[in-house]
């Protein structure tokens, strides 16, 4: 009985995989928050600035959804039919609504678990158009009243303990959030899903940003003689995942990034006191698109509005240029240079195929 079971879930394209869930699913529902939220806060903050509501009304509607959309991005990972693709947007609004703070670590287990289930179902009876939806949406939107807000809480318990233990303690944790926000950024993970699913925000947020940026920007700068232009756009504004084949092959090529985000991360906390409170999925992007500026500079645009602070100081601009840009680029093609100088690093160990 297992064993034909196990078969009818091998057909259906239900496999239980680490890769699947926690890389496939997690990035894609990065994704999915991009496509919603954090461009609707773009696009809000620049109404704001502009005085212009139109732009003030579409970035709030974009956000509004960004439950739906992390949900349909996870399923389309899970290569989710379309009835089920479709219901999932009203599994990812509700569990995103009920969990509250931690709503998106909510609406992935619930999406992945919903996704599974109506593939199960899909196409398997003669009234296909009504089984596959039902059973989607009942599943997800009940365990979305059940399960939702325990996750949610549980998640926004430990993003609130990060961000009160970076300020309580924010040299030690200023290295902790840097350096591990910038692993999980080069690895093929989603550093911005965390982030968001975590709410980091103040001085772990400024920490996350400085850890995102010292890996892009580190290996930009640090593989410049081997990819030249093309590779300091795509891996300074795109990703330095790109390094990671080259990585697997020689790990020794990361230790300069990560040497540089455990400089820079406690730089940032302590000596700039640089902060992330915008929308805390920004946190994890680093200087892709340059998402993490954007989304710290709608943080000071936030605390002006709330009266938290005054004015843009030039200080703020300076901590930005030297953390996000500066000292990444500087400090991580110095390092290379002395593993270049000791062969750890060799001609050819940062090239992109």
């Amino acid at each position: 009985m297992f064993s034909k079971f196990r078969a009818f879930c091998r057909k259906k394209d239900v496999v239980l995989s680490l890769r699947r869930y926690g890389i496939d699913a997690l990035g894609a529902m990065a994704q999915g928050l991009f496509c919603s939220l954090l461009i609707g806060t773009i696009i809000k903050t620049a109404g704001q600035q502009l005085n212009l509501q139109l732009l003030v009304d579409i970035g709030t509607f974009a956000g509004d959804m960004s439950g739906a959309a992390m949900a349909i991005a996870i399923g389309y990972a899970l290569k989710a039919p379309p009835l089920v693709l479709f219901s999932l947007a009203a599994v990812g609004y509700t569990s995103n609504a009920v969990g509250g703070a931690g709503g998106p670590l909510a609406v992935l287990f619930i999406a992945i678990l919903s996704a599974e289930a109506g593939k199960l179902v899909s196409k398997e009876t003669k009234i296909d158009l009504l089984v596959t939806p039902l059973v989607t949406i009942f599943l997800g939107c009940a365990l979305s009243m059940w399960w939702a807000p325990a996750i949610g809480q549980a998640a926004s318990y430990v993003g609130n303990l990060i961000n009160w233990a970076t300020e309580l303690q924010p040299f030690w944790m200023g290295i902790a959030v840097s350096v591990l926000v910038g692993i999980a950024l080069t690895l093929p993970i989603s550093s911005a899903a965390i982030c968001h699913t975590l709410g980091l925000a103040g001085l772990a947020g400024g920490a996350a940003v400085a850890g995102c940026c010292a890996q892009m920007v580190g290996f930009a700068v640090m593989s410049f003689r081997e990819n030249k232009w093309g590779g300091l756009v795509s891996q300074g504004i795109g990703t330095s995942m790109l390094q990671m084949g080259n990585i697997v092959k020689n790990p020794r090529i990361w230790i300069p990034a990560i040497l540089t985000s455990a400089i820079t991360g406690p730089l940032a906390t302590c000596v700039f006191g640089f902060q992330m409170n915008g929308d805390p999925v920004a946190a994890g992007m680093g200087t892709c698109g340059f998402v993490g500026q954007i989304g710290v500079y709608t943080g000071w645009v936030r605390e002006m509005e709330g009266g938290v602070r005054t004015a843009i100081t030039g200080w703020d601009w300076l901590g930005m240029l030297l953390i996000c840009f500066i000292l990444p680029g500087v400090i991580c093609w110095l390092l290379g240079l002395l593993l270049r100088k000791i062969g750890w690093i060799k001609e050819g160990d940062l090239t992109l195929h």
